[in-house]
Formats: C-alpha cells, sequence, structure tokens
C-alpha cells in the first residue's frame, strides 16, 4: 500500500500531466486488484474539468438552471476557476435533476430520464474521467455498455460468436426490470469503497446520489437508484453490476452449474446461454 500512495499522492504541480497520471493509475489499478486509491480529488482541477466541459453535447437540454453550454462558454474560465474552488472548498453541492419521462422502446411504459444541471455534468465528467481508468482495468470483456470502445455491435458479435462457436442448447435474455431507479445505495457506496479510499471523492458520489429529482416544480428526494441522464449513472451502473452479476456469474454459476454457461452485458440487459442436455426456448 504505501507503493500505491507513492504513486497517487504527487500533485500536478510537478509538472506530470493529468492524462499521464491516469494512466499510472490504471497501470496500478491492474497489476493489484485489491489496490485502494487514496487521492483523486486533486485530478478534480481546472484542465479535468475543461476536458469534461468540451465533452458535452452542445444541443444537449438544459438542467432546471437553464444553463446551455454557449452561454457556460461566455465566461468559461472564470466560471471553471470557481468550480474548482467549490470543489477544493467542498461547497459544492449537486442539484437536483429535471425529470422528464420518454417513450420507452417496443414498450407502452414510459422510461424516466434526469437531466442534471450543466455544472453538475461537468463535474460527472471529470469523475468518470477519473474512475474509468481504475475500472476499466477491472470491468470483464463480457461487459460491454457505456465503455469506451465497447458497442452494442460488440456486444452482439460476442452472443453471436458463443452461440455459434460454443456449446450452448439455449439463450436467456434478462432484463433487469427498474434497474437505474433502484440502485441500492448503501451497496453501491461499498462497492465503491473496495477501490477508492478517498473521502471527498466518495463524498462527492454520495451527494450526487442523493441529489434529488425536479419534477413539475416538485422536488424529491432520492433514497435509491441512478438518474438516467448523466455521464456518471452508466458508470456507477457498471460497477454495481461488475459486483452482483459479472462476478456473481463468472466465479460461482460458471463453477457449479453442469455444462457449460455464458453471459453477455450490456448495462442491465444481459443473456446467459447454457448448454444442456435438453433444447429449451425461452420466450
Amino acid at each position: 500500500m504505501e507503493l500505491l500512495k507513492r504513486e497517487t499522492l504527487p500533485g500536478l504541480r510537478t509538472g506530470i500531466t493529468v492524462r499521464t497520471k491516469l494512466v499510472s493509475i490504471a497501470q496500478v489499478a491492474h497489476r493489484d486488484k485489491e489496490a485502494k486509491f487514496c487521492s483523486l480529488a486533486y485530478l478534480m482541477n481546472k484542465n479535468t474539468l475543461k476536458e469534461s466541459f468540451n465533452r458535452l453535447n452542445s444541443s444537449a437540454s438544459p438542467g432546471i438552471d437553464k444553463e446551455t453550454k454557449e452561454s457556460y462558454k461566455k465566461n468559461l474560465d472564470e466560471n471553471l476557476n470557481n468550480l474548482v474552488i467549490k470543489l477544493k472548498k467542498g461547497s459544492f453541492r449537486p442539484q437536483p435533476v429535471k425529470r422528464l419521462y420518454i417513450t420507452k422502446v417496443g414498450s407502452n411504459k414510459m422510461r424516466p430520464l434526469g437531466i442534471p444541471i450543466l455544472e453538475d455534468k461537468i463535474v460527472q465528467g471529470a469523475l468518470v474521467i477519473i474512475l474509468q481508468s481504475i475500472y476499466e482495468e477491472d470491468f470483464l470483456p463480457i461487459s460491454f455498455g457505456f465503455r469506451p470502445e465497447k458497442s452494442c455491435h460488440d456486444a452482439l458479435k460476442n452472443l453471436s460468436d458463443n452461440i455459434m462457436t460454443k456449446k450452448v442448447n439455449y439463450v436467456v435474455d434478462a432484463d433487469i426490470s427498474g434497474f437505474f431507479d433502484h440502485v441500492n445505495h448503501e451497496w453501491m457506496m461499498k462497492f465503491l469503497k473496495l477501490r477508492i479510499s478517498d473521502s471527498k471523492i466518495l463524498a462527492l458520489i454520495k451527494r450526487f446520489l442523493k441529489a434529488g429529482t425536479m419534477e413539475k416544480g416538485n422536488f424529491k428526494g432520492t433514497t435509491e437508484g441512478v438518474p438516467q441522464g448523466g455521464s456518471l449513472s452508466p458508470l456507477l451502473a457498471n460497477i454495481y453490476l461488475h459486483y452482483t452479476l459479472d462476478l456473481w456469474f463468472t466465479k460461482v454459476v460458471t463453477k457449479h452449474c453442469k455444462g457449460e454457461c455464458y453471459i453477455t452485458r450490456y448495462a442491465d440487459d444481459s443473456a446467459p446461454r447454457k448448454r444442456s442436455k435438453q433444447l429449451v426456448r425461452v420466450a
């Protein structure tokens, strides 16, 4: 652990760029699966926040503050400097997300969508930039949703390859009902603490989880779930499912089932496949 501290604590005043530090963090995460990262908050600096800002979609709908990327850009340096100060002081507080409902494809049901304010989008994006350097080294090859360079086409190819080339008799199409709305906050934080011991980063994530929603002018607190719409939610969902589904299937199910079994997961949609003496069709 002492080696880990020496590798992650030096600040950017040494001339080391954020990107170089993230590569170093990824290398530590890759070779030590039990390492806990104790100093990450200093990477939430102006450069990281600016990169997050640049990644934002200019045509995205604004949150409850009605701030757009173009309006924020007019005083970008000053805005980012003030945001850095709030993050350093620990005074940054995420605002409630604007709750909308969109049509769910292939269903009569409506899917809830949360739209954060612009500064919350920037901070979430910066958190994703930092945390991905750790968790991309942990996620299994069977996970495809909302990951860099892993698309739904890659998931379909993985599914097809397993069905066509391996001993598979039946496929189960599984979709976790209301997953994003019912993620357990307590377990979410427990999973994060397996890799992260930086109290500032953990507190910031917890604040996003508890920010609440604003729907038709009415505020509603959140005791569970991660709001769909922000860039942080897909990463948190993947972390949660990594520990609850991916590792369980690969370390428990595959060892105790009779025959061979495989799984492909795209976000909260998964397709377990198994070999059996009898062909079974699952509706």
